[in-house]
């Protein structure tokens, strides 16, 4: 992970406009990037949750899905997953699968921070060992899909976007797939 890491900015369409500092983007009017999300799923279907670090910029300490982030400019999102899986969580992934391509989302944080992406989300499957790296993720914990289904109907208890996301994933037919 480098230091001066760039976000994409992208009009109403999805059209690259611009770069943007990683580090100074996430701010009370943060201008549309692209973003993406994973939840990552074991050999016995069960998904894995983590709890952002302390120290992240926007919703520190909130449990959430297996991992997100941000494509740099000209990065293949799936590209991205792959890197952001290694960076995040110390796991190698071969072919993610995006399942909710045109996944969009806006939230504001307590403290005022916005977070405000076009954020294809994307699965995969791994049987490697987690191995968190600590000022991305301070937990982790594998799921059932029903588990992670009852959290997103308390939104308190996961982040904005993934409460968003799961009941979109259940109609796409995730966890269905995951059972064949």
């Amino acid at each position: 992970m480098t230091t001066n890491e760039l976000v994409v900015l992208v009009d109403d369409e999805g059209r690259q406009v611009g770069t943007a500092a990683k580090a100074s983007v996430h701010t009370a009017e943060t201008p549309l990037h692209l973003g993406f999300s994973c939840y990552l799923f074991d050999d016995a279907g069960r998904v894995l949750l983590t709890r952002r670090a302390l120290n992240k910029k926007t919703w520190p300490g909130v449990w959430t899905n297996s991992f997100c982030g941000h494509p740099g400019p000209g990065e293949d999102p799936a590209d991205a997953v792959v890197r952001r899986a290694a960076e995040e969580l110390g796991v190698d992934l071969d072919a993610p699968t995006c399942i909710l391509p045109d996944f969009r989302y806006r939230a504001v944080a307590a403290d005022g921070t916005v977070e405000n992406e076009l954020c294809p989300v994307f699965w995969a499957r791994t049987g490697a060992p987690i191995r968190p790296v600590a000022d991305e993720t301070m937990d982790v914990r594998w799921v059932d899909w029903p588990e992670l289904r009852a959290a997103a109907d308390l939104p308190w208890a996961i982040s904005p976007w993934a409460v968003e996301q799961v009941p979109l994933l259940e109609a796409a037919g995730l966890p269905d797939a995951l059972a064949r």
